[in-house]
């Protein structure tokens, strides 16, 4: 039995992003959002997005990404990715100028990766082809 393939940080990530960067755009400190860096999310809804549970959406999240990616700075203060009930009155926010800075480093990472996959498949093909025309011409 194949279990459901699972979706990866990237995805989670561009999901988020994808959905919620015009609320973090359209902040409004009159609106009724506190703050501007920290943007709910409704992780439900992003789990039907990528077509998983919820819970698998929010273990990646609290379990794997903040801790992953979560720093102490020089004053002791440390900065999360995400905060499950950190904030008064506000669930399962996301630090949304971090996760835009991590989204940009997984696609950067991802994108080398293809380009490094396309150059050995390039090669391969460049390498069989050789081999047939050696073997051709015995």
């Amino acid at each position: 039995m194949r279990g459901k393939t699972l979706p990866t940080d990237l995805q989670v990530l561009d999901a988020v992003y994808n959905r919620y960067y015009d609320t973090f755009a359209d902040f409004d400190s009159k609106g009724d959002r506190e703050h501007k860096i920290f943007v709910p999310i409704d992780i439900p809804m992003i789990a039907r997005d990528l077509k998983v549970d919820p819970d698998i959406v929010f273990g990646r999240l609290y379990f794997h990404l903040d801790h992953k990616h979560a720093y102490k700075k020089d004053d002791d203060v440390r900065v999360h990715l995400f905060l499950k009930d950190d904030l008064p009155n506000v669930r399962n926010v996301v630090n949304f100028p971090y996760l835009a800075s991590v989204l940009a480093e997984l696609r950067y990472t991802d994108s080398v990766s293809r380009r490094a996959r396309r150059i050995s498949w390039l090669a391969l093909c460049i390498s069989v082809v050789s081999l047939l025309v050696a073997v051709a011409k015995l």
